[in-house]
């Protein structure tokens, strides 16, 4: 990456502004600026989700997006090496559709209530409870989850891709609210897992409707991994690139984005005309992803993402067979 020029510069310190204070912008500077020096040093390309800071988000990143738009970019990079700025199995996913690169995710503990809430025993008993079924696992999950699956999916495709299955009932892992929320948009029998994301299952229709009371007219959009009664309650639900597909179309000025704070945070700088309202709920394993450990992961090469070839090859399947149907 050639060195930034004034206006390069200035458009990126505008971004970062839009939800820093000047002090905030001028002391994660210099890291900026070196993380920027390495990724061209090293050949290296920052995939970065939603969910990260904006230092991150704005400062660094190659390429945002969620689980779906940053699965296809790993696997057409090219680069010497992939820096993941999300979770553990995103990173994972990187590795299974991209497996000659070298990825990296700056701190290995970032991990995910929802992969954490199965095993493979969990899905084997499933599928021993309902044979025949195919097991359609959440992108959120583990490589060895994604081996014992027929298909993968995320929240942007989740309903196509259950649809897509020619079985009358599918067993859904691990999430039971994005589960169930599926199950209201098809006519299959999905049958779910009690796994649930901390930071979603955290809000609540009380939060909504005292929102609406606040500040009339205000336009909720919701994540579909909250529990259905949530989802019914927004005007929108849809995947986080869903939503920004969305605001981009409405009409609202004032929103409620019901999902992890730091997307409403990287978005005033894409929408600074639009008011942002968010119940401020952060997931903990996103936020150990830091410019600091962004810095070391590059400069010293750690932590790669390595994973047995015996699951690999079962688990990369499920993940390819999801990005050839869409």
């Amino acid at each position: 990456m050639l060195e930034m020029n004034r206006q390069e510069k200035q458009i990126l310190q505008s971004k970062l502004l839009a939800t820093m204070t000047p002090f905030e912008v001028e002391v994660h500077w210099p890291l900026i600026e070196e993380i920027r020096r390495l990724k061209k040093e090293k050949n290296a390309v920052l995939l970065v989700h939603h969910y990260q800071t904006p230092e991150i988000y704005h400062g660094v990143a190659d390429f945002v997006g969620d689980s779906l738009g940053l699965s296809r970019k790993a696997a057409e990079a090219t680069c010497d090496r992939i820096v993941f700025c999300g979770v553990h199995f995103m990173a994972e996913t990187a590795k299974l559709l991209n497996p000659k690169r070298k990825v990296l995710i700056p701190d290995p503990e970032a991990g995910c209530s929802l992969s954490e809430a199965i095993t493979v025993e969990d899905v084997r008993a499933l599928k021993a409870k309902h044979p025949g079924a195919p097991v359609v696992c959440y992108v959120n999950t583990t490589a060895a989850i994604k081996a014992e699956s027929d298909i993968c999916c995320t929240s942007s495709n989740a309903v196509k891709v259950v649809d897509s299955l020619k079985s009358d009932k599918v067993i859904f892992i691990p999430d039971e609210y994005l589960g169930q929320n599926v199950a209201r948009e098809t006519n299959k029998e999905v049958i779910t897992h009690p796994g649930h994301c901390m930071v979603h299952e955290q809000f609540t229709v009380a939060d909504i409707d005292n929102y609406r009371q606040e500040f009339p007219g205000i336009e909720v959009i919701a994540h579909p991994e909250c529990k259905p009664d949530v989802v019914q309650a927004a005007d929108y639900s849809g995947s986080t690139s869903g939503m920004i597909d969305h605001i981009a179309q409405s009409k609202s000025k004032k929103i409620m984005l019901i999902t992890e704070c730091s997307m409403s945070d990287n978005l005033r700088a894409k929408f600074p005309d639009r008011d942002f309202q968010v119940p401020c709920t952060f997931c903990p394993h996103m936020k150990k992803i830091t410019l600091e450990k962004v810095c070391r992961s590059l400069k010293e090469d750690v932590f790669e993402i390595e994973i047995p070839e015996a699951i690999a090859g079962k688990a990369r399947l499920a993940v390819q067979r999801m990005l050839e149907i869409f």
